[in-house]
């Protein structure tokens, strides 16, 4: 297979979220019909033996010893957002069991513990329930390929697909109905991950790493969308050093009000995770230990601002063009571009072109802004993720609660211009 690729100049590649995978083979025009037969060979019927399954175990295995701190604390926030619900396993004693954890709580990456899990079996069971099964929740995409020609090779290799159960109707678009999710509800909670010195590399500065967000309602399908958007890049960040430049987002809020006023921040970066049914937006930032408590104070106080003043037009404006910005260059790419497309019509069941969205982030104003945060502060418990190798100065969840209560008593006496 290896060699047939290669004789096709083709660059392949393939990756998963929570709630998609995506398999992608890009290749020169001429050759696309040979590339896109090898392509539904691969996802149809792959051959996948038992020795390779070890061998990429062992891989992981390897990858598992030496996770990034960035990782875990994603993985934690999600574990922290969608916890365990006490009634979740019903046999009444409210502890929850791993099987019944809420599904945007379940760990993205495989750990440790169900590493042994995994054989050719459960892999060839899971492509049959999500792919040769589900011809609902399967879309071909492309760019740079006539549509007429895509839609021909499409039907030709995926059109004989059918259902586990043919008499059932297709499903609505996520998060409507959908039989192969289950809901997640928020809870909000935090997780604390103390990690060992790096045995490898013991010199190495060691920094402690928080996070702390708030929900998204509905997720992809939230009507504060385009203005979380929005908001993530007025905040926006990054790490202590920068080459600086057009675009940098070095004027952004994080980097005027945290990075360039505190010495000892290592990074300060907002961040969003959309999902169909919920997501989480929120601030990162990471410094040396002593200072955690300090950073976690510094995060609290940019939620409570937002949430008691107007951003000013100027801010909102250059949010707004940067947003603009980087959707039309990444759009640019036709990998991105074909992607696009099909998560797309995965979530909505329809495209909207770069010309609507640009349309709906003008039309954000700062009046949307301070809605989300207060909505946020006001109605809703935060989710606090810590990694590091020493985390005793970060705050407990209840204390950040007790900060952003009263920080933000005076929420509604709203300033600014």
């Amino acid at each position: 297979l290896r060699s047939r690729l290669d004789n096709l100049g083709a660059a392949t590649f393939a990756n998963s979220s929570r709630e998609q995978m995506m398999y992608c083979v890009d290749v020169l025009r001429p050759n696309a019909v040979p590339a896109f037969d090898l392509l539904a060979e691969v996802v149809k019927c792959p051959e996948v033996a038992e020795e390779e399954v070890e061998e990429m175990k062992k891989v992981m295995e390897f990858q598992l010893m030496d996770v990034v701190p960035q990782i875990l604390l994603g993985e934690g926030l999600q574990m922290a957002a969608y916890g365990k619900l006490a009634e979740s396993n019903g046999d009444g004693d409210g502890d929850g069991d791993d099987d019944t954890l809420q599904q945007l709580g379940r760990p993205h990456f495989c750990t440790a513990e169900a590493l042994p899990l995994l054989s050719a079996g459960s892999v060839h069971f899971f492509k049959e329930q999500n792919l040769l099964h589900n011809p609902h929740g399967v879309v071909v995409s492309g760019s740079g390929i006539e549509h007429d020609a895509l839609v021909e090779l499409a039907m030709r290799h995926f059109g004989d697909m059918t259902a586990a159960n043919p008499n059932e109707p297709p499903p609505s678009p996520p998060p409507h109905d959908n039989p192969h999710t289950l809901p997640s509800t928020y809870t909000g909670g935090q997780y604390r991950l103390p990690t060992p010195l790096h045995s490898l590399y013991p010199d190495k500065p060691q920094y402690t790493h928080v996070a702390l967000a708030f929900e998204a309602p509905l997720g992809w399908h939230s009507p504060h969308l385009v203005p979380l958007c929005v908001l993530q890049t007025l905040l926006g960040g990054g790490s202590s050093f920068s080459a600086g430049g057009p675009g940098k987002g070095m004027y952004s809020k994080l980097y005027r009000e945290v990075l360039n006023r505190y010495s000892w921040v290592e990074s300060a970066e907002a961040f969003s995770s959309f999902h169909a049914e919920s997501g989480l937006w929120g601030i990162s930032g990471s410094c040396r230990p002593d200072k955690a408590g300090e950073l976690t104070k510094a995060m609290v106080r940019e939620f409570v601002e937002l949430s008691r003043y107007y951003v000013t037009e100027e801010e909102l404006q250059r949010a707004k063009n940067m947003l603009k910005c980087n959707v039309l260059t990444q759009l640019e790419s036709r990998l991105v571009l074909f992607e696009d497309i099909g998560r797309q019509i995965l979530t909505y069941g329809r495209r909207e072109d770069a010309e609507s969205m640009c349309g709906k982030i003008d039309a954000v104003t700062k009046e949307d802004i301070i809605e989300v945060v207060r909505m946020a502060i006001g109605t809703m418990r935060p989710t606090m993720g810590v990694v590091g190798v020493d985390i005793s100065k970060v705050p407990m969840i209840e204390d950040v609660e007790k900060m952003l209560s009263a920080e933000s008593m005076g929420t509604h006496s709203v300033g600014g211009s």
